[in-house]
């Protein structure tokens, strides 16, 4: 550890007269005091279990984490459970605590981390890897899990960052593959069964290894072959599972409403409410649009329920409808136009994203026009309409532009437009395109509302993730990034029309980690003792302590970031079941080779393996969510105008 912080010794009264000194010495002194409206503290002497829910970041930014709300919603529900939270300290906080012996502590009874019972860590993305040790060592717990004993915490963690889980394999007791509404409370009860038992800690982990959607990665093993690739995962403890199948639920519990409401701003202040979890989409690039299937969607009703409770409880005027794809919401008309008439009054703002511009209505825009006006963002993604055949968003240019008429026609003024660049098989002409498809945007708006029209493209790189069409396909090189970046910035000049590019540093890490093997472990902690931490701020990131991190482990970052992977080639996160198989998203690889598409799957299944999976699920909880279009036998595709799937022959090494 870098400095031994003391376990919380002095009483919460003393210790808030010490915060009370030392807050009015840093910046946003909000962040680390608790007390909001809606926040829960509980007798600690008189709960059975206490778990502490972290999220390693800024509050400003975990405060917006929906999984967080909703589980400490769940777990405070609970009579013999508490749960309360904690951030990362910015780094005026943590050289106070460093410097003053503070351990991290929970914001709702001020205590330190190590006197919890668990500690639920949520992991949306790799660049939180560094702040996690940091937060560990800032609670005075040890880093590895070997290293723990039966008086600390059991470590947790779950989010998408979670689905190739090996990276922090060293670093992570138990975690949770797929949605954790569930299987939480399963976890809580095999803590406390073990708790009462006396047994060693590793008879709990093997315990928790047997759960449904819950992989202990100490009680597996990795093996390389002779070029360094995953030759097999064996597994040490016979009843654990494997492959470890991610965990959903059947039916979306309630929306949350008790809401807690920041004294400071926060990414989103706002009321969130998940109308929808899941998409069918299938783009070949959306690692959230494959592992958060099947679809399930809530009611017209119980959403807006919801948001009348939470408006009383919390205040806010603005609220968001989320999902993956908004526009797919079977009943978004319908919904719009009831929150509309209902908060219209009250000028409520409703912010719905990822809406999608080929099922985008003017029915939609009409229903939206008594909220608050802001601009609109759409996602085309590519510019060409090759590009998005090959990433299977096929928008056609003249479908952008009629909906870029009639949302400039109903006074919106700025339209930003999201597009990535280092998609499989790009080119330059591609690149351009992106800039060439902006300009007959604003053009559009000009013509309808002058020069108030304003269109903003955001530009991301293409990182190939675990579990998708494309991770097997290389990420750009840096060169190649900034020859693309270049060139936008030549282009995208003149008034009405702005850029928003990332740090292709920012891409070379991202792409390392997230399709990590075990190995990268020791990368991660070179490079949090060197320093590294809040990889995802442009004023902390710094690609050069990761290169020597890199070496230092003798490792080369080009073999995770730039290599094809053979089409046979075993994964690191090989044992970890999506539920969309391999050999579909195989198939989809070779077929985006050939630039062609598949249609939304609720039209058509593809036999993508999330139904043979949930079968009994599905059984067992009828209704629109399980529904889904027959599966076309091969031999029958002929007689249709669909083109059959293409034979994938595999590569020997």
């Amino acid at each position: 550890m870098k400095d031994v912080v003391n376990r919380m010794t002095i009483s919460p009264e003393d210790f808030q007269l010490k915060l009370d000194r030392l807050l009015p010495r840093i910046e946003k002194p909000g962040r680390y005091t608790g007390g909001e409206l809606n926040q829960i503290v509980k007798n600690w002497q008189e709960i059975q279990t206490k778990i502490c829910l972290a999220f390693p970041d800024l509050y400003d930014l975990g405060m917006s984490n929906y999984g967080l709300a909703i589980l400490y919603d769940l777990i405070n529900k609970r009579g013999d459970l508490l749960a309360e939270r904690t951030f990362c300290p910015w780094s005026d906080m943590e050289k106070i605590m460093r410097d003053e012996k503070i351990p991290l502590y929970s914001l709702e009874s001020k205590k330190s981390l190590d006197q919890f019972d668990i500690i639920g860590i949520s992991l949306p993305y790799e660049t939180l890897f560094t702040n996690t040790l940091n937060l560990l060592d800032l609670s005075g717990i040890p880093l590895r899990t070997v290293d723990r004993n039966d008086n600390h915490p059991l470590i947790i963690s779950g989010g998408h960052g979670m689905l190739n889980p090996e990276p922090m394999h060293e670093f992570i007791d138990a975690i949770v593959i797929g949605e954790g509404e569930e299987v939480i409370f399963e976890i809580i009860k095999a803590y406390q069964d073990w708790k009462l038992s006396g047994d060693p800690r590793n008879n709990l982990l093997k315990t928790l290894s047997k759960i449904w959607g819950v992989y202990v990665p100490s009680l597996y093993k990795a093996h390389y072959d002779e070029i360094g690739t995953i030759s097999h995962i064996e597994k040490l403890y016979e009843e654990a599972s494997y492959p470890i199948i991610k965990r959903i639920v059947a039916k979306l519990p309630p929306p949350t409403t008790d809401l807690i409401v920041p004294y400071v701003n926060t990414v989103h202040n706002r009321i969130p409410v998940e109308i929808m979890r899941g998409c069918t989409r299938g783009c070949r690039f959306c690692q959230a649009g494959f592992i958060t299937r099947p679809v399930r969607e809530r009611t017209v009703e119980e959403v807006i329920d919801a948001i009348e409770i939470a408006m009383a409880k919390t205040g806010f005027e603005e609220v968001g409808l989320l999902s993956l794809s908004s526009s797919d919401y079977t009943h978004v008309l319908e919904l719009v136009k009831a929150v509309s008439e209902k908060f219209g009054e009250r000028a409520l703002s409703i912010s719905l994203p990822s809406l999608r511009i080929e099922s985008f209505s003017v029915e939609l825009m009409d229903a939206l026009k008594n909220t608050r006006r802001s601009g609109f963002t759409l996602a085309p993604e590519a510019a060409t309409d090759r590009m998005r055949n090959i990433i299977n968003k096929p928008v056609s240019t003249e479908q952008l532009l009629d909906t870029a008429r009639e949302i400039y026609s109903r006074g919106w003024t700025n339209i930003k437009l999201y597009f990535m660049i280092g998609h499989p098989d790009e080119t330059l002409e591609d690149v351009k395109a992106i800039s060439d498809l902006c300009k007959m945007v604003l053009k559009e708006g000009e013509k309808i509302i002058g020069r108030k029209s304003k269109v903003t493209a955001g530009v991301s790189t293409f990182i190939p993730k675990p579990h998708t069409t494309f991770q097997w396909s290389p990420a750009d090189t840096l060169d190649q990034i900034r020859e693309k970046q270049a060139l936008l910035k030549k282009e995208l000049r003149g008034g009405g029309l702005k850029l928003n590019w990332n740090n292709p540093d920012e891409t070379m890490l991202e792409s390392a980690l997230s399709r990590g093997d075990r190995r990268i472990s020791q990368v991660i902690y070179n490079a949090w003792k060197n320093g590294a931490k809040f990889d995802a701020w442009h004023e902390f990131f710094n690609w050069e302590i990761w290169k020597t991190a890199f070496e230092d482990a003798n490792l080369d970052p080009d073999f995770y970031i730039h290599r094809t992977r053979l089409i046979d080639e075993t994964f690191p996160w090989e044992h970890i079941d999506s539920t969309v198989r391999k050999k579909f998203l195989a198939s989809d690889y070779m077929i985006s080779k050939k630039g062609d598409t598949r249609v939304d799957c609720r039209h058509r299944c593809f036999a993508c393996g999330i139904l043979p999976t949930f079968s009994k699920i599905r059984m067992d909880n009828p209704g629109e969510i399980w529904q889904c279009p027959e599966v076309i036998p091969h031999k029958s595709r002929k007689s249709s105008n669909l083109k059959p799937d293409i034979e994938i022959p595999l590569v020997q090494r």
